[in-house]
């Protein structure tokens, strides 16, 4: 009998770190590209990749009722996710069932694990998914009230729309990167004492956040009901929504970010599916006022998810900054995709949405540079080195991860190093 994915008393025959982000609980998504090979679906498990192509091509695969098995042979995720939320439940319990430390099907075929396993270290991930549309936005209240009571009136940080829905803005596809590639520092129109000027951003910063992808297309001019996002998302990643504050600031009055944000976006390239953050589900902050009757919700809408960012100035050895949980989230991700479909906009398989900066209740819980130094008056302090925000050769790092029962379920390191803008 196939086993709850979930059971924290479940063990694999593959080797997985303890305290490692992808024991057979996680089971993520993602794209990778063997040496000398094509890009194709795999598995996480431990430091190994499983090859989802090689393993349908030797007929393990079979049972999970995949209609075209060439959807894991493809360079994304598109056509497997399209297959739908009960294939996705069915493909994840056929891998942990081969995977599960009492099954002998694959464990004592040498030949076949040969074929199958690929050290992580030794491929190449892709973009996990064809990214049609990008939508980042701007859930946390702890992180909307700092930003307020910063550029605006301290007394009254929330402009008075933000408790009535999600405040988000469309980004841009063409710069969605991978974890990894570096980011080089944008230019563009600052606003200075005396004039204005066109230049590299001297204001550099992060964002840590969260992204969900959606995994099943909506149709136009119907909406998606908080009690149906479940069917539409598939998983999530880290998110890194880079920002050129100084850019940011002069051009978003009164349309919203443009090119202080659309110059990167970086994400992890493993999808941990809702399946597996199951366990970590918890209420969310109550909601005042009460939301309209479409952003209504019922259940726990947070996950309680750990999440870290560390800063490695240029020659210094990377220190963390912030420690913070996703639970903290003032709008949750069901009531952002009802949002976004409300007025008949559809989402097509493989979207993104990112979170908004996840920013918690103490200091050392905000997720930006831009909170952490407080806008610069507060540089953060290391050895030999002062941070009000990014300078050329930083590195920045996010970590993310659920961990209930000895079982941790995470994301994989999100890690890019800023360089210098070009002449």
């Amino acid at each position: 009998m196939r086993r709850d994915p979930n059971d924290p008393r479940l063990r694999s025959w593959v080797e997985t770190p303890a305290g490692g982000d992808f024991p057979i609980q996680n089971l993520p998504f993602g794209v990778f590209q063997p040496a000398g090979g094509v890009p194709r679906a795999g598995v996480a498990i431990g430091e190994e990749v499983i090859d989802l192509a090689a393993l349908a091509a030797l007929g393990y695969l079979a049972v999970a009722d995949t209609p075209d098995q060439s959807v894991f042979s493809r360079p994304s995720l598109n056509a497997l996710l399209a297959l739908g939320r009960p294939y996705w439940r069915s493909l994840r319990g056929r891998i942990s069932e081969l995977l599960d430390s009492d099954n002998a099907e694959l464990r004592d075929r040498p030949e076949h694990r040969e074929r199958v396993l690929h050290r992580q270290s030794r491929v190449r991930m892709r973009l996990p998914v064809e990214i049609g549309d990008y939508v980042d936005f701007y859930s946390s209240l702890e992180h909307a009230t700092n930003v307020g009571k910063m550029f605006r009136d301290p007394a009254n940080p929330l402009l008075p729309n933000w408790k009535h829905l999600p405040v988000g803005y469309h980004g841009r596809c063409s710069t969605i990167f991978l974890s990894g590639q570096d980011v080089r520092r944008p230019c563009g129109q600052r606003k200075t004492a005396d004039s204005i000027e066109y230049g590299p951003s001297g204001r550099m910063d992060f964002e840590l956040e969260t992204g969900f992808l959606i995994g099943r297309a909506s149709e136009p001019g119907r909406a998606v009901t908080t009690a149906e996002a479940a069917d539409y998302i598939f998983g999530m990643v880290l998110l890194n929504d880079w920002s050129a504050r100084d850019i940011q600031q002069f051009e978003y009055v009164p349309l919203g970010p443009f090119l202080g944000k659309s110059f990167a976006t970086s994400i992890t390239p493993w999808v941990v599916t809702m399946e597996a953050l199951e366990p970590f589900r918890v209420a969310g902050p109550l909601q005042d006022p009460p939301p309209l009757a479409y952003l209504r919700a019922e259940g726990a809408g947070n996950l309680d998810l750990n999440l870290e960012v560390w800063l490695g100035p240029a020659g210094e050895d990377a220190r963390r900054i912030c420690r913070t949980s996703f639970r903290h989230m003032y709008w949750s991700m069901a009531q952002q995709l009802a949002h976004l479909t409300s007025n008949g906009a559809s989402v097509r398989v493989g979207d993104l949405c990112g979170s908004g900066t996840v920013s918690g209740p103490a200091a050392d819980s905000w997720g930006s540079l831009l909170e952490l130094s407080w806008n610069g008056a507060r540089p953060l302090e290391f050895p030999g080195a002062r941070r009000a925000f990014l300078e050329d050769g930083d590195s920045v790092i996010f970590r993310g991860w659920g961990e209930r029962d000895g079982v941790r379920v995470g994301f994989g390191e999100l890690r890019a190093r800023l360089l210098p803008a070009l002449a």
